[in-house]
């Protein structure tokens, strides 16, 4: 196996070259990438409308662009989703990532074209080989066969030119056929849209197979894992796959989880890769196994830039390229992307742990979200859930507050919330079924992790004592002013505050 190792370092060493290139000249890097994607798309509706022809360098794109959200970007993609060409990127763009959506649509449809597909996203799964196998180069992780755990949404036809689906999907079906040699189940299997058949499918088809890797999201991953040890009886997941080293994760904060992996992978030589990628793009990668930040990938066809937090909220929130950002600070990631989103939003904050080369950790997300399982879910959703079912039980809130409760080796998730009534609901229950249903239609990401408490089972509520925010606030010296309370958070720092202010309380 070290042979295999050594053909396919060979064969990589271009790549793993220009990877330290721009380490070294990241600037240069991205400033020519910013000129090829308008050079690219200075002939499409979108280069035309802002003239890309004559933008000349990094000030001028700033300057002449705005900053977009899905919302102002939705009646282009639209009209890409009718097989209209050239209007964001050159050409016709056939596929769609379905993903998690905004204040107005329950989903987005992001653009994915040939080229941000074999010049992101493929390029990035590529580089995530190379580098493991930089990392370890005795890896045995080519004698077998990576697992894969689809996402929830086959491939559904948008026009009669034009197809969505999860990120996932999309990608199973324009990887080479030869990756069909590498991984197991089959594609039929991994895109079955039910999980819970899917996850029986993959334990009945893969048991047997030589798993060395696991490629995805922890959460999910985590269901199928418990469940593989419940079919076979063993105690761990190296009695059944003995040779498993890797896991390839992202999509949600793996911290919460890590124990739970370790007691069902005991085994010191078994590795995690973190990995920051979504149907916008691949951006970053864990490159040295023993730190917890990621390398910013500046090559790939995606131009950076950054609004700093503290100025977000301002009615004109400065925007810095690559070369202005500060170690420590938390930016919201703007990006313009050879798929044809330009000066997008994408709703994640990061912070720079590193200059030369540029290394970030995902910090969150520009607004109050709960995404411990990979929900995404908002606070717009939560309002207008919680007004249904208050219109339904007769209830009126006074304040309240969500959060995670995480899983546990004999518990899944759940979200969990603490609110202070006005009027209490005439059924408790029934107000908890309609705020889960409401938050259903509203989020398919929360729609899919709910189905069949697979994933999140259903919402708790802890009814707060009437003054509790208020006492908390003041405590917390926040009463008055501008100051809010957080209505969402992706932690239980408030949850656990709350609910020890409560006991407290009632113990007087």
């Amino acid at each position: 196996m070290p042979v295999i190792n050594s053909i396919f370092n060979w064969l990589n060493f271009k790549r793993l070259y220009e990877i330290d290139l721009f380490k070294q000249h990241p600037h240069e890097v991205q400033r020519d990438v910013l000129l090829n994607l308008l050079n690219e798309a200075a002939n499409t509706d979108w280069g035309q409308i802002y003239d890309f022809k004559s933008i000349r360098n990094e000030k001028e794109f700033r300057d002449r662009i705005p900053v977009q959200t899905y919302d102002d970007a939705k009646p282009y993609i639209e009209r890409m989703m009718k097989g209209e060409k050239n209007v964001l990127w050159p050409g016709e763009t056939k596929w769609f990532a379905k993903s998690s959506g905004t204040t107005n649509d329950k989903s987005k449809f992001i653009p994915v074209s040939k080229d941000s597909f074999e010049g992101v996203h493929w390029r990035g799964a590529k580089d995530v080989l190379a580098i493991y196998l930089k990392n370890y180069p005795d890896s045995k992780f080519l004698s077998g066969k990576t697992l894969t755990l689809g996402g929830s949404h086959r491939i559904n036809n948008a026009s009669n030119k034009s197809y969505y689906g999860d990120l996932s999907a999309i990608i199973l079906e324009n990887i080479p056929f030869w990756t069909e040699f590498y991984r197991t189940p089959s594609t039929e299997i991994t895109l079955l849209e039910e999980f819970e058949e899917k996850v029986e499918k993959i334990i009945e088809y893969s048991l047997n197979e030589n798993v060395t890797s696991l490629a995805g999201v922890p959460s999910w991953y985590l269901v199928l894992l418990k469940r593989v040890l419940e079919v076979t009886g063993k105690n761990n997941i190296l009695e059944v796959w003995p040779n498993l080293e890797v896991f390839t994760h992202g999509g949600i904060k793996f911290d919460p989880y890590r124990e739970q992996y370790q007691k069902l992978i005991p085994s010191p030589n078994m590795h995690y890769m973190e990995t920051y990628n979504a149907s916008e793009g691949f951006f970053a990668l864990q490159d040295e196994p023993d730190k917890n930040d990621m390398l910013l990938m500046l090559d790939y066809g995606i131009y950076y830039e950054f609004i700093p937090m503290e100025d977000f909220h301002s009615p004109n929130p400065s925007v810095i390229p690559l070369s202005e950002v500060e170690l420590g600070k938390n930016y919201a990631l703007v990006i313009s992307t050879n798929g044809g989103l330009w000066r997008y939003l994408i709703g994640d904050t990061v912070r720079f742990t590193s200059k030369y080369p540029f290394k970030i950790v995902i910090t969150g997300r520009t607004k109050h979200y709960i995404n411990a399982f990979g929900e995404e879910l908002i606070v717009d959703n939560a309002e207008r859930a919680l007004t249904l079912a208050c219109s339904r039980t007769g209830a009126v809130i006074t304040d309240y507050t969500g959060g995670p409760v995480y899983m546990t080796e004999k518990s899944k998730g759940a979200h969990q919330w603490i609110i202070e009534f006005e009027k209490q609901p005439d059924d408790l229950d029934h107000f908890i079924s309609v705020f889960d249903g409401t938050l259903k239609t509203l989020n398919s990401d929360y729609e899919a992790k709910r189905h069949k408490n697979l994933t999140l089972e259903m919402p708790k509520i802890i009814v707060a004592r009437p003054g509790l925010f208020y006492e908390w606030m003041k405590r917390r010296r926040k009463v008055g002013g501008q100051n809010k309370i957080p209505r969402l958070s992706n932690d239980r720092v408030y949850l656990d505050e709350l609910i020890a202010l409560q006991k407290e309380l009632e113990a007087k």
